[in-house]
């Protein structure tokens, strides 16, 4: 079989995936974007009322999914402010909008929506669903969907969401597992959010509440052990153990929606041996949920990719590659060590760590430049909005 030629072709269209389909636009470069599932399940269908697959969105990721027409009639809703603190410990911490100047921090969205509207926005890639890169080896790829088999011949494949690392034969990676699970599921308090969000680090692992709707979307990182636990419980018995673990701020918690948990690890390609293909979002690294930065940092990804390839005649040559990764490397290494080292430093009991901890928090929150610094960190990453 003759394979055919494509100038990008990109594996995995999740949300990164395709945000990077969109940011291709006018660059004037033929693009196949390769999903694994089929239409439906990859955005077309209705949200559930009460649905958990919450994402954060950093302001900086609105600016950019502006530009790529993804944001008009998004449903959202906006975080103000960040109150941060830590369980049976002093110093706390309220990072607000106004101090970097923008609306809001961030947003919350639900993740079938996001991919809906990614979807929907003008795009002249052509899409394949129910697609999966069976076999690549640098100068040819193999994409098995339900019509038969596709050969092509890409000038650079994209490994993007739903093409992990671990998937990727010949790509070395680093891996840690943080022995955590991650429970999910939307929340309703007593109190209204007002637009506020919860980070609120237990001897366990953090526990967010990030305002979403009438509720919440909570992500509490816990034991494995006690994850089987809470999520077998019926509901008012769940929402006691998370009042206990929260505490009163919001007086109680009235309603949950179904849960779900995952096991938490941090894995990252240090390296990509093989010929004409780049890795980003997910693929490229999978961080801890704390602080919310996986996505925002796979968009940046994607839309400097873009921004590349616009300029580029040939965007799988030796040249090409690693001028991009040097570009992305202190931004990608500043994400991976915030999120690793907030996970370190908060998620353990050590009573002089707890002091130390208290300490920062109080410090962070009497000096304004230390806090603008933290929190344009988190919304435009180490490098700014490219």
């Amino acid at each position: 079989m003759d394979a055919e030629s494509v100038d990008i072709l990109i594996a995995g269209g999740g949300p990164v995936g395709a945000a990077l389909a969109l940011a291709l636009e006018g660059s004037g470069h033929s693009v196949i974007l390769a999903e694994a599932r089929s239409a439906d399940s990859a955005g077309a269908r209705s949200v559930p009322a009460g649905d958990a697959r919450a994402i954060a969105l950093s302001y900086a990721s609105r600016l950019l999914l502006e530009r790529m027409h993804a944001w008009p009639g998004l449903p959202v809703t906006p975080i103000e402010t960040i109150h941060v603190s830590q369980q049976g410990g002093f110093g706390r911490t309220l990072i607000r909008a106004a101090d970097c100047d923008v609306p809001a921090l961030g947003y919350v969205a639900n993740y079938d929506d996001l991919q809906r509207s990614l979807l929907a926005a003008p795009c002249s890639a052509r899409r394949l669903f129910g697609a999966r890169v069976s076999s690549f080896d640098g100068s040819k790829a193999i994409v098995q969907t339900r019509e038969g088999e596709h050969v092509f011949a890409p000038r650079l494949t994209v490994f993007a969401d739903g093409a992990r690392v671990a998937d990727q034969p010949g790509a070395p990676a680093y891996s840690k597992d943080y022995r955590q699970t991650a429970l999910i599921a939307w929340v309703r308090t007593e109190q209204a959010h007002h637009g506020r969000a919860w980070e609120r680090f237990t001897p366990e692992g953090p526990l967010a509440l990030l305002p979403h709707g009438a509720g919440y979307a909570l992500v509490w990182t816990i034991a494995p052990e006690r994850s089987a636990h809470l999520a077998a419980l019926d509901t008012p018995a769940f929402l006691a153990e998370l009042h206990a673990a929260f505490g009163e701020r919001l007086g109680a918690f009235l309603e949950a929606g179904e849960r779900s948990a995952f096991p938490l690890v941090l894995r990252y390609r240090r390296e990509e041996t093989r010929p004409r293909s780049l890795a980003v979002g997910n693929a490229a690294q999978t961080l801890h949920p704390v602080a919310g930065q996986g996505f925002n940092l796979g968009l940046r990804d994607a839309w400097e990719l873009a921004q590349f390839a616009h300029d580029a005649r040939d965007p799988g040559s030796e040249r090409f590659i690693a001028a991009y990764r040097r570009a992305r490397s202190l931004d990608r290494r500043a994400g991976i060590r915030f999120t690793d080292s907030l996970v370190g430093l908060f998620s353990n009991s050590d009573p002089l760590l707890k002091l130390g901890r208290g300490a920062g928090l109080l410090a962070l929150d009497l000096l304004p430049f230390a806090r603008r610094f933290v929190a344009r960190r988190m919304i435009y990453g180490a490098r700014g909005l490219p």
